[in-house]
């Protein structure tokens, strides 16, 4: 296991590269959707929501707050705006009224569609070119990069 405090400057450019190598990947894969958002003077932001209402219909506002991480004063106006482009429709909830339940309409659908085909298409390819195992890697790399809580940041 690798020490996490090795000053060397060897693993300090193998880590480097690592990050350069996320961030070029990265922008990679978000520059054909970014592109279809701004033709309609959306965002990043706006993508993520139609992703996560996309997967999960049915979605509250609150459980969307929480899958993000962001506040209701932040995601206010995204929202507003993809309610008022006719891409995500907001319902009451049968049970609870206080509850606001998300969903795609079909535009919101074939929006979320084009946007994360590409990248879709993106990890196929890449997947189907590395095989399985590296796959997995690349997963499990991820879900650790993700935990907040895997290594503290002070």
């Amino acid at each position: 296991m690798t020490d996490l405090n090795d000053p060397s400057p060897e693993r300090e450019a193998e880590l480097n590269r690592a990050q350069e190598a996320l961030f070029h990947a990265f922008n990679t894969l978000v520059a054909r959707p970014d592109a279809l958002l701004a033709e309609q003077g959306l965002s990043r932001v706006h993508h993520r929501i139609l992703y996560f209402v996309g997967r999960h219909p049915g979605l509250s506002v609150n459980d969307l707050l929480a899958i993000l991480g962001v506040t209701k004063q932040s995601l206010n106006g995204p929202m507003r705006q993809l309610a008022g482009l006719g891409y995500v429709q907001a319902e009451t909830d049968a049970r609870d009224r206080r509850v606001r339940r998300l969903s795609l309409t079909p535009a919101g659908r074939e929006l979320e569609a084009a946007l994360s085909g590409d990248q879709r298409a993106r990890f196929a390819r890449v997947f189907a070119e590395l095989g399985p195992a590296d796959e997995q890697a690349w997963r499990r790399v991820m879900a650790r990069l993700a935990d907040r809580n895997d290594i503290p940041l002070t």
